[in-house]
């Protein structure tokens, strides 16, 4: 089984990711952050890199997804390929910052993926509000995410909310992040793990 984590920046993906994957003994799949040669160049000068940066991400997370295909094993992926596809490519087109050329090129090619691949069994989506995730993105402190503006978040929290209030690849849960702390407290957890148990139960 396929499940997937959704979320702006900051939301906590990669926290929940690897609770999650501990807790059910999942394997978790993370987006490539510390690898990525573009993210640098692109928070410095996000016109330029936008095209490399998107098409960067949609490789990295086709390769996982077709790595599920043969396998018996389940699988928690933090951020699904449809994001970047119905969120990060379109805002920086409605932005400016990627060209119609290459934005169709992109959504040429997404296209050709999504006809291959299938959605997550449950897909869970972290909602958080601006000020909490410009707290979370200063607590963690990664230095090319200091330039990030609240108008740039802005804009991809309302994708967000248009893509999940749409969503139907398979089961949704949202989880408000604003509110709980499933880091350091384990009711927090306890409480998106007993979501999760009830959906999963749904699904046998």
């Amino acid at each position: 089984m396929y499940f997937a984590l959704a979320g702006n920046i900051g939301a906590g993906k990669t926290s929940l990711a690897e609770l999650l994957s501990k807790h059910y003994d999942w394997e978790a799949h993370f987006e490539d952050v510390i690898d990525n040669p573009y993210l640098d160049d692109f928070y410095n000068h996000m016109e330029r890199w936008s095209f490399n940066l998107q098409i960067y991400f949609l490789n990295s997370r086709f390769r996982q997804l077709n790595g599920f295909k043969n396998s018996n094993k389940h699988f928690i992926q933090d951020r699904t390929i449809y994001e970047d596809a119905h969120i990060f490519a379109p805002n920086l087109h409605a932005m400016g910052l990627m060209n119609h050329r290459d934005f169709n090129n992109y959504q040429s090619l997404f296209g050709l993926m999504e006809s291959v691949v299938k959605g997550p069994d449950i897909l869970i989506y972290l909602r958080s509000s601006i000020p909490n995730l410009v707290h979370k993105i200063h607590k963690r402190g990664r230095e090319y995410e200091n330039s990030i503006s609240i108008e740039y978040l802005s804009r991809l929290n309302e994708r967000y909310e248009a893509w999940i209030s749409t969503y139907d690849k398979g089961k949704l849960l949202i989880v408000d992040v604003d509110q709980i702390d499933f880091v350091e407290n384990k009711e927090d957890l306890g409480k998106i793990i007993e979501k999760i148990d009830a959906e999963l139960n749904g699904l046998f």
